[in-house]
């Protein structure tokens, strides 16, 4: 028995392990002490949970497609991504963030407050409507869990026509473009036609890139464009000469901003001098179930200077200027700044 306990002995020695006193194996799964280096061929130590969490946008041609990609792209905290090794450039670590096509702000609303999306984009003045259950809100009632984590970037109302339509008035019985169905650009250029008395209207529902291509065949008189003041696909048609910008001003405009809380008053600048007209803030919203430290942790990263150079020059990330319910994590982020 005794020569058996002596091989026993050799055989745990050859495997590193001991018997008795201060050389006894820790229990399977306990911790190595503090600064021990870990047993050659040890398993390394698991990666950080998977923290999900998307962004729904709208058209892969629109402003918030693109903003969406580029917050994506700074605050995802994969295992083993160099540039997340410094500290709070990266959100919690583990978080994926991904980005989905919508059909706009409507829709974005919508699949936040029934939990199908976890965030979104969407301009203030539809944020404001859901919240009190006005406008195209209306049959669905107040949007109780909506949340705001940001004020990302404004956003310009754009009235794009063919160059002999000079006015809104020149409009009726035209061919024209509200946006895409479900879009915070068709309800706030519904809103605008309804406004402005125009009528015999031939109403269209489609993306901005495509009104684009059909105002340049010929078969769209004037499209509105809800987006950044210098967008691409509008400064392009309007320095051809293929298109006009019509200006929304006078009483008109006064009018749109005394009844819809989130719209203000815009300049675009354009090849022929800037033109006047109305816009909303764009807003990054999330579902009240939303963990308050991921959010805290993405608006951290948004914010930290390394990643500056890496968003658009137009995206900031700053509380929002109307009485909207802010997150609990936005709540605490601005707070502490």
């Amino acid at each position: 028995m005794e020569r058996l306990a002596k091989i026993a002995v050799l055989a745990l020695a050859a495997l590193g392990l001991s018997f008795g006193g201060a050389g006894v194996a820790p229990p399977a799964g306990a911790a190595p002490p503090a600064g021990a280096a870990p047993p050659a061929g040890a398993a390394p130590l698991p990666a950080p949970p998977r923290l999900s969490f998307d962004i729904v946008t709208g058209s892969p041609a629109g402003t918030f497609f693109s903003a969406g990609e580029a917050i994506a792209r700074v605050v995802s905290h994969p295992p083993g991504l160099p540039r997340c090794e410094k500290k709070d450039v990266c959100g919690p670590p583990g978080l994926m963030v991904s980005v989905r096509s919508s059909d706009g702000a409507v829709a974005n609303v919508l699949a936040i407050e029934n939990g199908t999306a976890a965030s979104g984009l969407a301009q203030a003045v539809i944020v404001a409507a859901a919240i009190d259950g006005r406008g195209a809100f209306r049959k669905s009632g107040r949007q109780s869990h909506i949340r705001v984590i940001a004020d990302l970037f404004p956003e310009a109302v754009q009235l794009v026509a063919v160059p002999h339509i000079r006015k809104l008035g020149d409009l009726r019985g035209k061919r024209v473009s509200l946006g895409a169905k479900g879009s915070g650009g068709e309800v706030i250029a519904a809103g605008i036609l309804a406004a402005s008395g125009v009528k015999r209207l031939k109403l269209f529902r489609s993306s901005p890139d495509v009104s684009a291509g059909l105002l340049q065949q010929g078969k769209l008189d004037a499209f509105f464009y809800v987006g950044s003041a210098a967008s691409p696909l509008v400064t392009d048609l309007l320095a051809r000469g293929k298109a006009t910008l019509i200006p929304i001003t006078g009483k008109l405009r006064s009018r749109l901003i005394a009844r819809s809380p989130g719209l203000g008053i815009v300049t675009v600048p354009t090849p022929r001098g800037p033109v006047e007209t109305i816009g909303s803030h764009t807003l990054w919203i999330a579902n009240s179930s939303a963990s308050p430290e991921t959010v805290y942790g993405l608006l951290r990263a948004l914010n930290h200077p390394a990643n500056r150079a890496l968003l658009p020059a137009e995206l900031r990330v700053i509380a929002p200027p109307l009485s909207l319910p802010l997150h609990p994590g936005a709540v605490r982020y601005f707070s502490r700044r």
